[in-house]
Order: structure tokens, then C-alpha cells, then sequence
């Protein structure tokens, strides 16, 4: 497969979670504060065996097809719905797995990367969504911290639509891959999953995001380096 029929492939997959919701009237405030009419729930794809099955069979393609073979020694599935994930796709290539938290635990060994040590290991950090890519370095220096190399971060669903995202996880070293992407979304709407009112709005959106955003009490623009 492309990587662009493993996109339509993932969208098709998140419309058939029901993973797609759409707000009139109430926009959705983002992990990173942004506000969006439309919210994406990739954890609506851990439940059923079938979903679960098929976007780690996706995941596993979309390597084979970007990157070279044993380009990695371990995935660590960041905190939260990103673990589930990165669990599912180790089992799937035989490596090793571990998580990173948001930061340090604060008791016990204060460990920020759980699993077993990084030391060393090439490792692919895994999430399941990513907005403007701020929660992703965190967990990159995490992983960093502990050992670890980490250059390539895998994500489900990115909305790709954010000042400057790519561009902050570039200049520290990182390469952002997503499964699936808006454009990805609106190419798999084919059967009518998106009524024409829920699309229109979330095509305005997609038009300027952060004024969408500003003017529905949101974020405003990019916050500062973390």
C-alpha cells in the first residue's frame, strides 16, 4: 500500500469508530488549547478487536513503507492512548516496548520512562494524536534523558493545520510521520459519513484554523518553545 491509501485507509477506520464528532455551537478545546469545531477520538479504535487489529496492520505498512528495515530497537507509546498503540505495533515487529510520561513520576525512582531502559536504543515514540506537536517534545527529551535516540515520532491522526508544528519538531531533531491527516479525512467522505452541514464547518475551519480558533476562545497562536 501508499502511504496515501494507508491515509484514506485510517479515515475509513476512524469513521467507522465513530471517532469523528463534530460541535455546532460548543466549540472542542484541544489538549493544546486550541479551539476546533471538530474533535478526532483515536481511542474510539482501541475497543474493538477488528479496529484495533486493522490500524496496527496500517501502522506496520506505513514503516515498511517509509522507513528502512531495523531502523528501530524499541516504540514507546506516550502517555496515554499512545501506549495501547505502541504496544500493539511491538508486538506486531517484534520489538521492545516501553512508555514515556508526560514527565518525571515524582515518586519511587522518579522514572519518566517506564518499561525497561532506553540506554542507547533507537526507539519510534508513538501517540495517537498529535495538534501542534508541544506534548511531543516533551516526551522526545523524556526518552532523551533517559538514553535514548529518538528522531522519528509515528502518530495515528495529525491535523497538520497549526502554525509551525513541524517546523519546532524539526529544529529539535525530530521527523513527525501521521497515518492520517484532514486531507485523508475528506478524501474518505465518499459515502456521505460527514453530513454537509458537520463538512461545510469543518472545511471553514481547515480554511484558517487559528482564526477559527480566536474567535472561539481558543488559542490565539503558537504558544511558546517548550
Amino acid at each position: 500500500m501508499t502511504t496515501g491509501e494507508i491515509g484514506r485507509a485510517v479515515a475509513q477506520l476512524l469513521f467507522k469508530a465513530g471517532a469523528i464528532h463534530v460541535g455546532h455551537g460548543q466549540p472542542f478545546i484541544l489538549a493544546a488549547g486550541w479551539a476546533s469545531p471538530v474533535y478526532v477520538d483515536c481511542r474510539s479504535l482501541l475497543g474493538e478487536p477488528d479496529l484495533r487489529q486493522a490500524v496496527t496492520d496500517l501502522a506496520f505498512r506505513y514503516l515498511a513503507a517509509t522507513l528502512p528495515a531495523g531502523s528501530f530497537d524499541a516504540i514507546a507509546g506516550a502517555e496515554t492512548a499512545g501506549i495501547p498503540f505502541a504496544a500493539w505495533l511491538a508486538e506486531r515487529t517484534g520489538l521492545k516496548l516501553r512508555y514515556v510520561r508526560k514527565g518525571p513520576l515524582g515518586i519511587g525512582r522518579n522514572a519518566q520512562v517506564e518499561g525497561g531502559s532506553v540506554e542507547g536504543s533507537r526507539v519510534l515514540l508513538m501517540d495517537d494524536l498529535t495538534t501542534d506537536g508541544g506534548s511531543k517534545l516533551a516526551f522526545a527529551r523524556g526518552l532523551r534523558a533517559a538514553g535514548a535516540n529518538v528522531e522519528h515520532i509515528l502518530t495515528i491522526f495529525y491535523h497538520g493545520v497549526f502554525p509551525g508544528a513541524e517546523a519546532r519538531l524539526h529544529e529539535a531533531g525530530l521527523t513527525l510521520h501521521a497515518l492520517a491527516t484532514w486531507a485523508d479525512v475528506l478524501r474518505a467522505d465518499t459515502d456521505g459519513q460527514l453530513a454537509a452541514k458537520d463538512r461545510a464547518e469543518i472545511e471553514r475551519f481547515l480554511a484558517d484554523p487559528v482564526s477559527w480558533s480566536t474567535w472561539h476562545g481558543g488559542r490565539a497562536s503558537l504558544s511558546p518553545r517548550l
